[in-house]
């Protein structure tokens, strides 16, 4: 049975308030957290990939254990880029639990190619308020396989969450 729309919405932790896991994960509080901006974004490939904790749609929760230093995902499409806008500004306006460190913005090529300016534009007003780091379009992610060589970009990014990137995920 599908469920309605309003419920799939539910699930989903509104920005302005974080959602409690049902099952919380102590988990050392240096280790990065990545937090989805929305549904798809990336953040559970890019935990599996670089070591964290995919936190899902929520902010973690430091005095529960939960890592204080988080990296926010979204993907480059028109709405990617007003979900992670919408985070940041919840995240800015105190609406995330006390001790949360920004490391940076994950932004995760939504398709293969350029962005078109009205979408740049965007992204560059993100990179005005916070480190912005952009991975591209890996077409092997879309079907769920492993790419033989791993973009560059995401060894800029390992090095900037701490963690290095496992020598079995550069090739298939």
């Amino acid at each position: 049975m599908r469920r309605p729309a309003s419920a799939a919405r539910a699930a989903e932790a509104p920005w302005g308030e974080p959602r409690r896991p049902r099952q919380t994960r102590t988990k050392p509080r240096d280790e990065i957290g990545w937090v989805k901006a929305h549904g798809g974004a990336g953040a559970t490939t890019l935990a599996e990939l670089l070591g964290g904790v995919d936190v899902g749609a929520r902010w973690p929760e430091p005095a529960r254990g939960e890592p204080r230093r988080i990296v926010l995902v979204g993907r480059t499409s028109a709405q990617g880029l007003k979900s992670v806008s919408q985070a940041l500004g919840a995240l800015n306006d105190g609406k995330a639990p006390q001790g949360l460190e920004l490391v940076a913005v994950v932004l995760v090529a939504d398709t293969p190619g350029r962005l078109p300016l009205s979408l740049l534009r965007r992204v560059r007003i993100i990179r005005s308020a916070t480190h912005v780091h952009r991975v591209p379009w890996v077409p092997a992610w879309r079907v769920g396989g492993r790419p033989r060589a791993l973009p560059r970009q995401l060894s800029t990014l390992a090095h900037l969450v701490g963690n290095d990137l496992h020598p079995e995920g550069t090739t298939s």
